[in-house]
């Protein structure tokens, strides 16, 4: 039952802060932290005991796959040298460079655990870039390296975190660590595509079987990241590979023709709101374990001042961070001016301020509070694992400090740097339902052409006529001239208004119906989901324009 109460405690909260967020200038994440730790700060607060591996399993697989899913995939193509530049090259740099300073920093932390500190802060967090600043301020380029990076250094931060825990727990030598890193990144990208195939399959058998309601099929979709994520374990491969691999191909893979529409709607639907509550619960779990964190100072960090040495220490470990994070992209830079020097490839420097704004986006977030706190409590020997508690200090200190650092600088230092004028996403979308709607409006004349003589072709031609006419005004809002786009954006207005007056009249009569019992509650909440469906199309039209 606590357990329970515990987690609508925690549910209840996340909804509060997605509402609290609108009326208070702070980014998301450092409002749900502080909503955590005001929530555990009493002594007769919530407290929780977390399981490393039960909590890597339940946060992990979900945030990977969605991330996965929702990257966009032809910019991961085009962008894949600066992104594998920072997803790889950065993440071993980071490791490197920032395990070797704590461990002089702080040396009562062995070196093995220093490095997998460094691993699981390599992970950045796109969204909580986009908690703080908005897309339209970070030029698009920028924002799309940032958003494939922290896809694919989720895999790589963390895949060389578990090494690093494996050798502060086995002294494993490089030899065999190798070997072994390579065994999990092959087969946690085949354990990802396998998992994905079970569930075409088993889609496939729901289909068949006829009439099997939508829910069973997006729960097929909810279990694919869990399902990834434990076959590749079990075979001792990456679980993280396999379900970044398995977010990463179900987009392509054709899997959604065996989802019913209704399955569809509520399959986006639901990984948008899981996305959204499992990234809030991370951060309010952060919030309820820094009060303990902060009372239980390691006196490793204390030893000169009780104060000002964890927090300078904690600043000096984020800006090391920053300034890696800076210095390797200012060396990917070179190498790309030399490189086309050398007539290679074309070259497409950062300036400094995009070289900056980059550096300071890398904030830390969820995926690095997730990986912390799964460290282990013991060595295999049963000996407690070696300055745990310190560097889960550490850790949180950064991320809390990379998020301050950033809602803070990030806006000063990308202001000005896009171009004012049309997004080119929204130009390539005007584009696109432009071709869209001319490709419906040939099919659509061509089956009425094709209907014959007499009433039934006339109503034919009629119907055909109706429904052409909404694809031209379609192509008439994605016309390149200005006035012309103007016209219909207005006639799409009173559209709009008249489609919603409409809407309402039928909710209040739905509504009006069922409280004189002409109609049970079960045809009034069919009739109002199709409404409600009707309504959301429309928001989304609107919202557009």
């Amino acid at each position: 039952m606590d357990v329970a109460v515990f987690i609508l405690v925690v549910l209840a909260f996340v909804a509060l802060s997605g509402a609290l967020v609108r009326l208070v200038r702070v980014p998301l994440p450092v409002l749900q932290i502080a909503i955590g730790a005001a929530l555990a700060w009493p002594a007769k607060g919530l407290h929780v005991e977390i399981d490393p591996e039960l909590f890597l399993l339940v946060f992990i697989p979900p945030l990977l796959f969605g991330d996965a899913f929702a990257a966009p995939k032809r910019e991961l193509i085009e962008l894949r040298r600066p992104i594998l530049d920072l997803a790889v090259g950065l993440v071993f740099f980071t490791i490197v460079g920032f395990g070797y300073a704590l461990h002089w920093l702080v040396p009562s932390i062995p070196l093995a655990v220093a490095f997998a500190l460094a691993a699981v802060l390599s992970p950045t967090d796109a969204v909580a870039v986009s908690s703080i600043v908005d897309r339209n301020v970070v030029p698009a380029r920028l924002m799309h390296i940032l958003e494939g990076e922290s896809l694919l250094n989720d895999a790589s931060g963390l895949v060389m975190f578990r090494f690093a825990v494996a050798a502060a727990n086995e002294k494993l030598p490089v030899s065999a660590a190798s070997l072994s890193f390579l065994y999990a990144v092959a087969a946690g990208i085949l354990a990802g595509i396998a998992a994905l195939f079970v569930a075409a399959k088993a889609l496939q058998v729901l289909g068949r079987i006829g009439g099997t309601p939508a829910g069973a099929q997006v729960l097929v979709m909810v279990l694919l990241p869990f399902v990834a994520y434990l076959i590749a374990e079990h075979v001792g491969a990456s679980g993280i590979l396999a379900a970044v691999t398995a977010g990463l191909v179900t987009g392509t893979s054709g899997i959604f023709r065996h989802l019913s529409v209704s399955a569809r709607i509520q399959a986006m639907s639901l990984w948008s709101m899981l996305t959204f509550v499992f990234n809030g619960a991370l951060f309010i779990l952060l919030g309820l374990q820094l009060p303990d964190i902060i009372r239980r100072v390691p006196p490793e960090l204390t030893s000169r001042h009780w104060l000002f040495e964890p927090v300078l220490t904690v600043l000096i470990l984020t800006l090391c961070v920053i300034g890696l994070r800076f210095l390797w992209i200012w060396i990917g830079d070179m190498a790309s001016m030399i490189a086309a020097r050398l007539g290679k490839r074309k070259a497409e420097p950062f300036g400094f301020r995009v070289r900056l704004a980059g550096s300071v986006a890398g904030v830390r977030g969820a995926i690095t509070l997730a990986g912390i706190l799964s460290l282990p409590l013991a060595l295999q020997d049963g000996s407690p694992f070696p300055a745990r508690d310190v560097v889960i200090f550490l850790a949180a200190g950064v991320i809390i400090c990379s998020l301050v650092i950033a809602s803070l600088a990030l806006p000063r230092i990308a202001r000005g740097l896009v171009e004012p004028g049309e997004d080119p996403g929204a130009a390539e979308e005007r584009r696109a339902r432009a071709g869209a709607a001319k490709a419906a409006i040939a099919k659509i004349e061509s089956l009425a052409s094709e209907g014959g003589e007499g009433e039934a072709a006339e109503a034919r031609l009629a119907v055909a006529d109706s429904i052409v006419a909404g694809y031209r005004r379609r192509i008439a809002a994605s016309d390149e001239a200005e006035e012309a786009r103007a016209e219909a954006r207005e006639s799409g207005r009173l559209e709009l208004e008249l489609r919603h007056a409409g809407i309402e009249a039928e909710r209040a009569a739905v509504r009006a119906m069922f409280r004189t019992r002409q109609i049970n509650d079960h045809t009034m909440r069919a009739l109002l989901s199709e409404i409600t469906l009707t309504e959301a199309l429309l928001k989304s039209r609107r919202d557009r324009k």
